[in-house]
């Protein structure tokens, strides 16, 4: 089978295409003909700065669809053949990829392949940030930094559902907002002034929940736009930064609060909980509540050129990597992206 990986880190270019074997499963395992692997930013974090890398080369990779290929002795709710969802450790850069059978879903009803790729870090995550961990009530209002990428789509649609009093959004660059704004946002504020901005919009009160995956500075300031016993949930630290440590003088005068969360992490070390926060997450797909629009696809050995996509900053919603196959083939209009970076 084919499949992606890297030898050493560094910018796109170090990703490669090799010919590798087909895994097996073993106990508790399935293996699943890939249709779609999604690109997420801590895939670029892996290739750029070893963030979850335990030993080189390393394959990428973090959620797919597909068809299961074999299931593992003890397996039960899967077969041969099913079309299914996954959250994987890493690895989905590939044709073929092995899978825990506890992270593995079958495909939620009513949706196709591609659409289902979208889903397994982002929808999740974006369920726990807000309602789990960050327990969003009624008429709160909310600020989610990175409102164009796929977490932030999904929870801008997520917080207006739940009845958020108002969802304000953080972009990079002005062009993002648009995407935002189509997707649950109320406002949307740039990043160098949002803690400034959110001020003004609420008069001075702050927001009640603020989800933040860039951390270092960017997490200080966003304690400091916290209503009095405002909540924060980091969930990453993007800007690559020292993080930077909260404790009672920050917390103590206005009862802010602080919680974190990781799917990744929840999957280590508690994946029954996981299935359990994934199912009710898949059904805010299938029942319409959340879209998750697909805004470029690329054939897997153009895995690079997703990669400088989505590290120009200029992407939005998600991307996709096609594998080859018969029921990779998208049901729908789709944005295809040569080596050139040009529409096909």
């Amino acid at each position: 089978m084919r499949a992606v990986e890297f030898q050493e880190y560094g910018g796109p270019e170090v990703l490669r295409v090799v010919e590798a074997d087909v895994p097996e499963p073993r106990a508790g395992q399935v293996t699943i003909d890939i249709a779609y692997t999604g690109v997420n930013f801590a895939d670029l974090k892996a290739r750029s700065e070893g963030y979850r890398v335990r030993s080189l080369p390393f394959r990428p990779g973090l959620e797919v669809s597909g068809r299961v290929r074999a299931v593992g002795a003890g397996v039960e709710a899967l077969r041969a053949g099913q079309d299914v969802v996954a959250l994987v450790d890493s690895g989905a850069y590939a044709e073929v990829v092995l899978a825990e059978a506890a992270t593995v879903f079958p495909l939620p009803e009513g949706l196709d392949l591609r659409t289902a790729a979208t889903l397994p870090t982002v929808l999740p995550t974006a369920h726990a940030l807000l309602h789990e961990v960050g327990r969003l009530r009624a008429g709160e209002n909310v600020l989610v930094h990175g409102a164009a990428g796929g977490v932030g789509t999904a929870a801008g649609q997520l917080a207006r559902a739940a009845g958020a009093g108002a969802v304000y959004g953080v972009v990079s660059s002005p062009d993002k907002a648009d995407h935002a704004l189509k997707h649950g946002y109320d406002e949307v504020f740039l990043a160098g002034t949002f803690a400034e901005d959110v001020h003004r919009a609420t008069g001075g009160r702050g927001v009640d929940l603020v989800l933040d995956p860039v951390g270092g500075d960017t997490l200080r300031r966003g304690l400091d736009a916290l209503a009095v016993f405002g909540r924060l949930v980091s969930y990453g630290n993007a800007s690559g930064t020292e993080p930077w440590q909260v404790g009672q003088p920050e917390l103590y005068p206005y009862g802010r609060s602080v919680a974190g969360f990781s799917i990744l992490g929840l999957a280590q070390t508690a994946p029954e909980a996981l299935r359990s926060l994934t199912e009710r997450a898949f059904r805010k797909a299938t029942d319409g509540t959340v879209s998750l629009p697909v805004t470029a696809e690329f054939p897997l050995a153009e895995a690079a050129e997703a990669h400088r996509l989505m590290g120009g900053r200029t992407s939005t919603g998600k991307l996709l990597l096609r594998a080859r196959g018969q029921h990779a083939l998208p049901p729908g209009p789709v944005r295809h992206i040569d080596a050139g970076g040009t529409d096909r």
